[in-house]
């Protein structure tokens, strides 16, 4: 059974480029990563590695209109809101803020260096619960 999403592959003609932005901007750190005989970088939230880099030569080096990865999403702690929207004000990153239909969520739409669009998801505190873990899906009834 799944359970949750265990990490996302990016490939990158720059390496460095995409750690910077991840780091500085989304605020992950930089991780142990096995020794694999091509260059990269594992991103971790915690103690797991959720975004793993890989250089690949082959990959464009700008931002392009052909689809590679649709988006992913990562979930942020509700206070972490307005440092996360200053970080991106401060380096003039573009993005699209807006409020789930249900008003419990504010979504914060960007893009990385590479074009990968991702967002990030900030419950708000009243309706947040604390989860260190995704919580498990009920089992629809037979």
């Amino acid at each position: 059974m799944i359970r949750w999403l265990d990490h996302v592959n990016l490939r990158t003609v720059d390496v460095e480029r995409l750690v910077a932005f991840y780091v500085d901007v989304i605020g992950l750190r930089r991780g142990e990563r096995p020794l694999f005989d091509f260059p990269g970088a594992w991103l971790y939230v915690g103690d797991r590695p959720i975004i793993h880099i890989v250089w690949d030569a082959q990959a464009s080096q700008t931002p392009s209109s052909s689809l590679r990865l649709e988006h992913f999403a990562l979930a942020a702690e509700p206070e972490s809101l307005q440092p996360f929207l200053g970080r991106l004000h401060a380096r003039g990153i573009a993005f699209r803020q807006s409020e789930r239909i249900d008003g419990g969520t504010t979504v914060v739409n960007l893009h990385d260096p590479d074009g990968n669009r991702l967002h990030v998801d900030f419950a708000h505190a009243a309706k947040a619960g604390r989860v260190d873990e995704p919580p498990e899906r009920q089992q629809p009834s037979q």
